[in-house]
């Protein structure tokens, strides 16, 4: 005789075999994954450090996925407008962004509401690089050290030059955040690009720069610039000799460029976890551990869960800097 089974536990079944349906089929599409090709989109346009990275990432992953890795440079609002089409893109794996701290960490105090929310509307991989900023000087400056930076601006308030990327940028900012921890005042002058900001301190035109590191070791190394401090928490591999700003009596300052990958909210985790470990696997080669070191970039792997903590920190540090400022986007 047959087991008879009441109304109420039969729903109960029913309901859990419909619940589970769509977690199988995740799984299945992440077990496929990739099938076709990947849209890696970069906020910046060629030529750049975004760029750059995402070039040599792209270029190593694709083999490891089986499918191209295609760059998509959608360059606009310092990296805003590439954010927006991710977030905006299926959460299957096939749109990805090299996100970087200017369109998640800084957008949000700078350009005021956005349309997209820089922890809810992303799903982190994995950071990949730090694009510190290095302080410098022309040769001729009275400035040997940073100390001595600090000490003629306190005698000086506002009078010292000092040439940055562009109004916003990291090096803007790196630069404000630490002329606040040191009760210093400078006249910050932006220019339209790393390069210009650069040629700018090279031919003396200003006396100090605060720029992406891979485009001033070059000059310090040959002697065109003199190094004086850079932003990571400890030395840049790509200029030993200089000493960081943290251990020139400032605990705790770290300004980081950094980037790392992301992908749509809602992205299946089995999927964020494929493009970690792959990217996780390209980064480690070394290649491409001397390829970052020749542009000075540091390595520097998070997780999923890591890189999305960083972020959030990120957003915070840069909002109180940028408000603090009183920096609004151009």
């Amino acid at each position: 005789m047959g087991t008879t089974m009441k109304s109420g536990a039969w729903s109960s079944l029913f309901l859990a075999a419909v619940l589970t349906i769509p977690a199988q089929a995740v799984q299945a599409q992440a077990t496929k994954y990739p099938e076709r090709p990947i849209r890696f989109l970069v906020g910046f346009g060629a030529g750049g450090v975004n760029d750059l990275v995402a070039r040599l990432v792209a270029g190593k992953l694709g083999p490891r996925l089986g499918q191209q890795v295609i760059v998509d440079n959608r360059a606009g609002g310092g990296g805003v407008l590439a954010h927006e089409l991710l977030v905006n893109a299926a959460p299957d794996g096939y749109t990805m962004i090299l996100a970087s701290v200017t369109g998640l960490a800084m957008a949000p105090a700078l350009r005021g509401k956005l349309s997209y929310d820089p922890i809810r509307d992303f799903s982190p991989a994995v950071q990949v690089v730090d694009a510190v900023t290095l302080f410098s000087a022309h040769p001729s400056s009275a400035s040997k050290t940073l100390k001595d930076l600090v000490a003629r601006a306190k005698r000086d308030p506002g009078v010292l030059v000092v040439g940055n990327p562009g109004s916003g940028s990291i090096g803007h900012l790196a630069f404000e955040r630490f002329a606040k921890l040191a009760g210093i005042q400078v006249l910050g002058v932006p220019y339209k690009s790393g390069g210009l900001a650069a040629t700018a301190a090279l031919s003396g035109e200003v006396e100090h720069l605060a720029g992406v590191i891979s485009s001033g070791a070059p000059h310090v190394r040959a002697g065109k610039l003199r190094g004086l401090g850079v932003t990571s928490a400890k030395r840049s591999a790509a200029l030993p000799d200089v000493p960081s700003v943290a251990e020139q009596g400032y605990p705790g300052y770290e300004a980081s460029g950094w980037l790392g990958i992301a992908l749509p909210a809602k992205t299946p985790a089995a999927i964020v976890q494929r493009i970690h470990q792959e990217t996780l696997a390209v980064m480690t080669q070394p290649d491409t551990r001397a390829f970052l070191e020749k542009n000075g970039l540091d390595y520097t792997m998070r997780n999923p869960e890591e890189f999305r903590a960083y972020i959030k920190a990120e957003v915070a540090r840069w909002t109180q800097v940028i408000r603090e400022a009183g920096i609004k986007a151009e």
